[in-house]
């Protein structure tokens, strides 16, 4: 699909727009929406989803006030592509933010255009849009401060002298737990267990307590949100808490294994949403712009590749999407590679196109003191120790195919690509993934030089 199309693809949905917001004009006061995002959050290092190292009472509490998904993915394992996948509603290939830091086409549908229009006023705090997109969403009011000082300041200032009498949508993300991180932490880097494919260090172990510190502010943060919009929202308010994709760690952002893409999604509303419920329903992170705009009383457009699950809120045991979709198309010159990946309830099927490619990120090529100075311990473990040499080595190369049995390998650690039982498994979901590629146009676009898998000596950090 060539950029016209995609062009004229945007151009079909914003026509359509039109008619999506006619349903709310006539209807009695729609809920207040509140939006509340993390940054670099595995949904996996939650108490909620099965952590054990750190308590996180208000995400909890929101649980126990709405629903839990199980299973929600991201579009994309990196911030602008997968922030532009939520605002948008389509994947990366089609609204034009593929590699990070990278923007979506100015013609498609935006969603806090679509709330405006149905009657929101509509407020971004912090990092929602990535970096200078954010005025192109056309929020009514934005501030693009994120530590979460400076967010509560402002959010707290706007909600106390807010007068505007148009149900609120509000957006709010925090920088946590992105890095860098802070040099002190409360959570005993000793006692955490790590995700099975880190390597054991010391340092390893500083770097996770003090992501893992973040993640505890974030959640305190929330509790403090929810009180201020308990006291200035109208009592029919949905509440939303997610993440932009997982944890600046080697296997998690900028990969698509579920360290990378699988998020933690929560959503409640009084007297709407079943407290204390959970779901298996498959979701997208694409899924949530028609769900707000059906929660704001408006038709979803069409041309979209979001699916409202509306339905699910309403039912948990619904299903919602039988196969889930991700893409990553690198992080400028210090990610030059790409990713696709195909998921069922059973088996995941990632394609690595370009195997000769070496994998390298912000990690291990700067070693920063504040987030990845630990693979300096990594390479040196690896001189000597075998474990060590191979988990380095599955870091920087991947085979082209990867295919995992999740039902008996959640944690995605056997690679089941070559097994000759499974042939015809691993052909069927490649047609698939071709198939809904060709669909997407998607054209495998390699965006800078890449670094050879083969020439380690040039793996040094580059700018564009």
């Amino acid at each position: 699909m060539s950029k016209l199309k995609n062009c004229l693809t945007g151009l079909a949905i914003t026509v359509f727009f039109g008619a999506a917001i006619a349903t709310a004009k006539d209807t009695e006061r729609q809920p207040d929406i509140v939006v509340y995002l993390a940054d670099d959050l595995s949904a996996s290092d939650l108490a909620l989803y099965g952590g054990t190292n750190i308590e996180t009472p208000a995400i909890d509490h929101l649980a126990q006030e709405g629903m839990t998904f199980d299973r929600a993915f991201v579009a994309s394992p990196s911030c602008a592509p997968s922030r532009a996948a939520l605002l948008t509603g389509l994947m990366p290939a089609r609204n034009g933010a593929e590699e990070n830091h990278s923007y979506p086409h100015e013609d498609v549908l935006k969603l806090p255009v679509v709330l405006n229009e149905l009657g929101y006023q509509t407020v971004a705090f912090g990092k929602v849009a990535h970096s200078r997109s954010a005025p192109d969403y056309q929020f009514d009011t934005h501030d693009r401060a994120q530590d979460i000082p400076a967010v509560r300041k402002n959010v707290q200032a706007f909600l106390e002298s807010r007068t505007d009498s148009r149900p609120l949508a509000l957006f709010v993300g925090v920088s946590n737990p992105h890095v860098p991180w802070p040099s002190e932490s409360t959570v005993d880097p000793n006692s955490m267990s790590l995700p099975v494919k880190l390597l054991d260090t010391p340092q390893t172990r500083v770097q996770r307590s003090r992501y893992l510190q973040e993640v505890k502010d974030l959640d305190a943060y929330l509790g403090e949100l929810q009180q201020l919009v308990d006291k200035h929202l109208s009592e029919d308010r949905l509440f939303l808490f997610s993440s932009d994709h997982g944890a600046q760690f080697p296997f998690g952002k900028w990969t698509l294994y579920d360290e990378g893409i699988r998020i933690p999604l929560i959503v409640s509303r009084e007297g709407m949403i079943e407290a204390g419920s959970r779901t298996d329903a498959m979701v997208s992170w694409v899924d949530i712009l028609p769900t707000l705009i059906e929660v704001g009383g408006g038709e979803v457009p069409q041309g979209i590749d979001g699916k409202s699950f509306s339905g699910v809120l309403q039912d948990p045991s619904k299903r919602h999407r039988e196969r889930i979709f991700t893409t990553h198309s690198g992080d400028k010159m210090m990610n030059v590679y790409l990713s696709r990946s195909i998921r069922t309830d059973q088996y995941k099927l990632i394609w690595n196109p370009h195997p000769e490619f070496a994998f390298t990120t912000h990690i291990d090529l700067l070693l920063r003191a504040t987030s990845g100075d630990y693979f300096k311990e990594w390479t040196e473990a690896a001189k000597s120790d075998p474990h060590a040499a191979d988990v380095v080595a599955s870091h920087h190369g991947r085979p082209e195919f990867e295919l995992f049995d999740l039902t008996g390998d959640p944690n995605e650690t056997k690679n089941l690509a070559d097994d000759p039982e499974l042939a015809s498994v691993r052909s069927r979901l490649l047609a698939e993934l071709k198939d809904w590629m060709r669909t997407q146009g998607d054209e495998l676009t390699v965006f800078h030089k890449p670094l050879m898998l083969d020439a380690p000596e040039t793996w040094v950090p580059r700018k564009p």
